[in-house]
């Protein structure tokens, strides 16, 4: 029986071949600070900010592999003219300490169809919601097509200087898709049981593995729960997890649920702000959100920890180290992490409402994030991510 006591979070850890000076993480969220799909100083001082405020590692996101993967239209894409300017986040970042992870992927069926001028590519065919087209399943040329960019963009961040790479396969986006048993019809070799469906996912990881060997970490952010009838769950979520460790070609998991197709509220739990999502959304989008928003957009309760029930059952099927996400606010949700047997704990909005609320916590265990759970940043990234608590003077 294992008496060891539960890791410190604020202490030096290990990530794979990366030294990290503690065990928490910024969490992957799009900032919206990339116009003509390159860096801005606007986005290495937000990371700069996060990094000096005392985070482990930070998340660049969300770091397209080509550029019909994006989610948004001037969204990043790896290619050669973004590298001088991710060059430079990077050593920012490294100037102050912290690890960088880009966070890799392709948005597949939530990409944005009209605004990209492609069709959304999807494990099967189906409706596009907010576009109002139908999605284009992809063959197979486009699925060996994107698991080689997935390697190229991996080969790309260690030029860059980059400590890591987190892989996307969660909230339906395209690997999340094939996954989904909701939205994969395939008869092929990438559809029916779950080892096909899983196939993608592991291709993927396995690819990038190769590419980059041990010089830099691999996490890969994987759904639990989708969080829809007939969607990827719980059961299925722990046999890929106990797959991609068996196939030895990720260090960590990062523990994600919900879908950013057809319930987007599923991951973020706490209010809805259906009326400031409303406002930054083109027709006839915005009348959609109007109309039918509280149908689309259910209401969670926020909860600390909210994300842990689920996870502990990844965590029972696995010894890879794993990383909690969801509610992760104070020094005691990370130290419930780490008494539950999680590695490394990941935080997202509290660090929009202040990137600097480790060093508040490393001088404080008492300390308690200003986050307020009412998720009206959400509708900010289509003009910059941020706290609208915090006056632009402080951003």
């Amino acid at each position: 029986m294992d008496t060891a006591a539960p890791p410190d979070p604020l202490a030096p850890a290990t990530l794979g071949p990366v030294r990290l000076r503690n065990r928490v993480l910024k969490a992957a969220t799009f900032e919206g600070m990339t116009p003509n799909s390159l860096v801005t100083d606007r986005l290495i001082d937000f990371h700069r900010r996060v990094a000096a405020g005392g985070v482990g590692m930070t998340t660049l996101a969300y770091c397209a592999v080509s550029a019909d993967g994006r989610s948004a239209p001037a969204q990043l894409y790896w290619r050669d003219e973004a590298l001088d300017g991710l060059r430079r986040l990077t050593d920012a970042v490294h100037a102050e300490g912290a690890a960088v992870s880009a966070q890799l992927g392709h948005a597949g069926p939530v990409a944005p169809a009209k605004a990209l001028g492609t069709p959304a590519l999807a494990a099967s065919r189906h409706l596009h919601a907010t576009s109002m087209s139908m999605t284009r399943a992809a063959t197979a040329a486009d699925i060996a097509r994107i698991v080689r960019r997935h390697a190229d963009a991996a080969t790309y961040a260690i030029e860059c200087g980059f400590d890591a790479v987190e892989l996307h396969f969660g909230h339906n986006y395209f690997v999340s898709s094939f996954l989904s048993p909701n939205l994969n019809k395939r008869k092929d070799e990438f559809g029916g049981s779950l080892a096909n469906r899983a196939k993608l996912a592991r291709e993927t990881a396995r690819a990038v593995r190769d590419a980059v060997g041990d010089r830099i970490a691999v996490l890969a952010k994987l759904n639990m729960d989708d969080g829809v009838p007939g969607g990827f769950w719980l059961d299925e979520a722990a046999q890929v997890a106990q797959w991609l460790e068996s196939d030895g070609t990720v260090d960590a998991l990062e523990l994600t649920a919900g879908s950013s197709l057809r319930n987007p509220m599923y991951l973020f739990k706490g209010d809805v702000p259906l009326t400031e999502f409303a406002a930054v959304m083109p027709q006839p989008v915005k009348l959609g959100v109007q109309l039918f928003g509280k149908r689309l957009l259910k209401a969670y309760p926020y909860r600390d920890a909210f994300l842990l029930e689920q996870a502990r059952q990844i965590r029972a099927a696995v010894d890879l180290p794993l990383v909690l996400l969801g509610g992760i606010t104070d020094k005691a949700t990370m130290d419930l992490a780490m008494a539950e047997g999680f590695q490394f704990v990941a935080m997202a909005r509290a660090l929009l409402r202040e990137p600097d609320l480790i060093n508040r916590i490393a001088k404080d265990e008492t300390a308690k994030s200003l986050c307020i759970h009412c998720n009206k940043c959400m509708p900010t990234i289509y003009r910059g991510t941020h706290c609208v608590l915090v006056p632009s003077s402080e951003r």
